[in-house]
C-alpha cells in the first residue's frame, strides 16, 4: 500500500504540511508566477543573442563590401608602394605569417609544458600559485606593455627593429593563453583514467603524453586557435618590435611588414588606395583566422 493512501476514518495529515499544498490557488499563482519569470528571462537571453548576432553580421558585412571591392590578384602579388602606385599586400602576408607561424611556435611548446606542470605535477604547491597568477597577469597585461618589454629586452640591444623581436612579443601573448587551456583541460580528465593506465605499468610520462593530450586534444587545440586568433591582429607590440618595412623583406634581423601595422597606418590615411587596401587587409585576417579555426574542427572530427 502507499505511503499516501489513507485510511478509512482516519484524519487527513496533509492538512498539516506547511507550503503551497494547502491551497490549490496558491500552487497555481506560484507556478504562473514562475513561468512569467522564465519567460522574461528566455526573452532577455534572446535579445541578448540576437543584438550579439546582429553586431558580428555588422562587422562582417562591413568587412565584406569594403574588402572585397579592392581585393584583387594585385594585391597578393605586389608589395606596399607610395599612393597612388598600384600597391598590394604581399609582403605584410608573408610578414604576417612569418612572425604569427614562428610565434606560434614558440609559445605553444612553452604553454603546453607550462599547463602540464601545473595539471599534473604541482597541484596545491606554493611553486603552482606563483605561476598560475604569473600566467594571469600575462594573459590580462595589455599587449602594449609586453611590446615594450620585448623593445626592451630586444631591440634596444639590438640595435634596431626586427622580425625575431616581432615573433618573441607574439609568443609572450601565447603563452599565457595556451597554459590556462591546457592546464583546464587536464584538470577535467577523470582521475580513474590515469590511474587505470599507472595500474597496468605505464609510467607518468606516458599517461600524460599518451592518454591526457589525446583525451584533451580538443581543448588545447582550441586554446592554440584563441591564441592565434590573438596574435594575428595584434599591432601595438610590432610597433615596438618590427615596426613595419613597406619593401619586400623576409629578413627576420631586418625591420618586417604585417597586416595589422599596414591597417593602423593605412586606415587613416587621406588616400583612398590606401585606406581599401587596409579594409583588404582586415578581411584577409578575419578569412584567415576563421579559415584556420574550421580546418581544425574538421581534422579533430575526422580524428573521432
Amino acid at each position: 500500500m502507499s505511503a499516501t493512501t489513507l485510511t478509512p476514518g482516519a484524519p487527513d495529515r496533509r492538512s498539516n504540511v506547511p507550503g503551497v499544498m494547502k491551497s490549490e490557488a496558491v500552487a497555481r499563482a506560484l507556478g504562473r508566477r514562475r513561468e512569467r519569470i522564465n519567460l522574461l528571462v528566455k526573452a532577455l537571453c534572446v535579445t541578448a543573442t540576437l543584438i550579439g548576432l546582429a553586431l558580428l553580421a555588422s562587422i562582417l558585412f562591413t568587412l565584406l563590401w569594403n574588402g572585397l571591392a579592392g581585393l584583387s590578384l594585385n594585391v597578393f602579388v605586389s608589395s606596399t608602394k607610395p599612393p597612388g602606385s598600384n600597391g598590394g599586400l604581399a609582403n605584410a602576408i608573408v610578414g604576417t605569417l612569418i612572425q604569427t607561424g614562428i610565434g606560434t611556435a614558440i609559445g605553444t611548446p612553452i604553454g603546453l609544458m607550462v599547463g602540464t606542470y601545473l595539471a599534473e605535477y604541482s597541484r596545491g604547491s606554493a611553486i603552482s600559485n606563483v605561476v598560475r597568477f604569473v600566467s594571469d597577469v600575462l594573459l590580462s597585461a595589455p599587449s602594449i606593455l609586453i611590446g615594450l618589454f620585448i623593445y626592451q629586452l630586444l631591440v634596444e640591444p639590438m640595435g634596431g627593429f626586427s622580425g625575431i623581436a616581432g615573433s618573441l612579443a607574439l609568443a609572450v601573448i601565447v603563452i599565457p593563453i595556451v597554459v590556462r587551456t591546457t592546464e583546464d583541460m587536464l584538470q577535467l580528465i577523470p582521475t580513474s583514467l590515469r590511474e587505470a593506465a599507472i595500474a597496468l605499468g605505464a609510467p607518468k610520462w606516458k599517461v600524460i603524453t599518451l592518454i591526457c593530450y589525446r583525451a584533451a586534444m580538443d581543448g588545447i587545440v582550441t586554446g592554440v586557435l584563441l591564441a592565434v586568433a590573438r596574435i594575428a591582429g595584434e599591432t601595438a607590440p610590432l610597433l615596438f618590435t618590427s615596426l613595419g618595412n613597406l619593401n619586400w623583406s623576409v629578413n627576420m634581423a631586418k625591420p618586417m611588414a604585417s597586416l595589422p601595422v599596414t591597417i593602423y597606418q593605412y586606415a587613416g590615411s587621406a588616400f583612398d588606395d590606401w585606406v581599401q587596401l587596409a579594409w583588404v587587409a582586415a578581411l584577409l585576417i578575419t578569412v584567415g583566422v576563421l579559415a584556420i579555426n574550421i580546418v581544425a574542427r574538421v581534422v579533430l572530427r575526422g580524428r573521432k
